[in-house]
């Protein structure tokens, strides 16, 4: 029988689809301890769903099955896995295509609720994981999500949509190398902090890892 084209790795179809740190059209290929767990279905499902949770904008099944080095068939039915649980345990999170790509999305059933806390997080003080991601920001600015994560070591996806909602932070445009938004501190943080500019800031730059030497993109 003739192989089809969901026979073959997606890394044959999708040339134009390259590793963060590869410049010379190829792909990086994956430690073998690694592709032996890719091999096992449950732990392809597990690893395309942290993926998921880090992305910051809808990723085709295409890319992940390159990044992955797997068939687009597989990493579609992991991706139908996830989403069928996600539904039969009514998650407060669900799966869409959209934009091309797939992504995680609060489940609309629940938007009251979301509304609800970050309308009333505006009213209460800044958590410490805030203040320290609104100070990554503020000292790094413009900067991405990814780039963020890597300095402060956790995701915070969450955190970021909540300075978005108190009008600290906003979204000025897209990294040109990897596609992710770029956020920097509004003119309700001069405000806020009482600063003229930017220039007011005490110098802790200095003490801050620099960005630039890591490798965010594999977050």
């Amino acid at each position: 029988m003739s192989e089809t084209v969901s026979d073959i790795k997606a890394s044959e179809l999708v040339e134009d689809v390259t590793s963060p740190d590869q410049e010379d059209g190829t792909v990086a290929e994956i430690p073998g301890v690694l592709a032996a767990r890719l091999a096992d279905p449950v732990d392809l499902v597990s690893a395309i769903e942290a993926i998921l949770f880090v992305v910051e904008s809808p990723i085709p099944v295409a890319s992940l099955a390159v990044s992955l080095q797997q068939t687009t068939d597989a990493v579609q039915t992991a991706i139908d896995t996830l989403r069928a649980a996600y539904d039969e345990r009514n998650a407060g999170f669900e799966l869409r295509d959209i934009a091309g790509g797939v992504r995680l999305f609060t489940r609309p059933d629940h938007a009251e609720i979301v509304e609800h806390f970050l309308q009333d997080g505006q009213r209460s003080r800044l958590t410490q994981a805030a203040l320290e991601t609104l100070a990554v920001i503020a000292y790094r600015q413009p900067v991405t999500r990814s780039r963020v994560s890597a300095i402060r070591g956790v995701n915070v996806d969450g955190v970021v949509r909540t300075l978005l909602a108190r009008g600290l932070i906003v979204e000025v445009g897209s990294d040109p190398e990897t596609g992710g938004g770029l956020f920097r501190t509004s003119e309700l943080f001069l405000e806020k902090m009482g600063l003229q500019s930017l220039d007011d800031l005490p110098s802790l730059a200095p003490l801050l890892p620099d960005i630039e030497g890591l490798e965010t993109d594999e977050l």
